[in-house]
């Protein structure tokens, strides 16, 4: 299994940033966790669906090579911690590369709404859009723990 979260903009607020490296350290090797991010577009010039579909391109190129691609959207469907352990340990049956995209500020574009094969949602919450990135990792992490019988919250 291989996750790839792909999500647009490089400078992150250095107390977010913290939480992924925190999130990451602890993934294990064999789950081959990569984040990659795209630079997000320049406004100069550009209308929002202009910079939309410049960086709907950059999405699609950086997830070539996954058989299983997933967008996080607003309207997309919200799962549980135990439901994306579940999902996850599927991955890891099915030896499945995954790439979980996230657009940039002003949403995605409808070249990647068409390219993804599944659109998650992570909060019915208005969030900062840095968010996103540190909730997937961390909710990985979350899954991951599961899947390893560690508790990760008292039920």
């Amino acid at each position: 299994m291989k996750i790839n979260l792909i999500a647009i903009g490089k400078k992150m607020p250095d107390w977010i940033q913290t939480g992924i490296n925190h999130y990451q350290k602890q993934l294990p090797r064999e789950l081959n966790f990569s984040l990659t991010t795209p630079e997000a577009q320049k406004r100069k010039g550009k209308n929002i669906e202009q910079i939309k579909e410049l960086e709907g391109e950059l999405l699609i190129k950086a997830s070539a090579g996954a058989n299983l691609i997933i967008a996080f959207d607003e309207h997309g469907k919200q799962h549980t911690t135990k439901e994306i352990a579940n999902i996850m340990k599927n991955w890891q049956q099915n030896g499945d590369s995954v790439a979980l995209l996230v657009g940039g500020a002003d949403g995605l574009s409808n070249a990647v709404k068409q390219h993804t094969h599944l659109t998650w949602g992570l909060s019915n919450l208005t969030l900062p859009h840095s968010m996103a990135r540190l909730l997937a990792v961390e909710q990985i992490y979350r899954a991951h723990s599961l899947l390893t019988n560690h508790p990760y919250h008292r039920e």
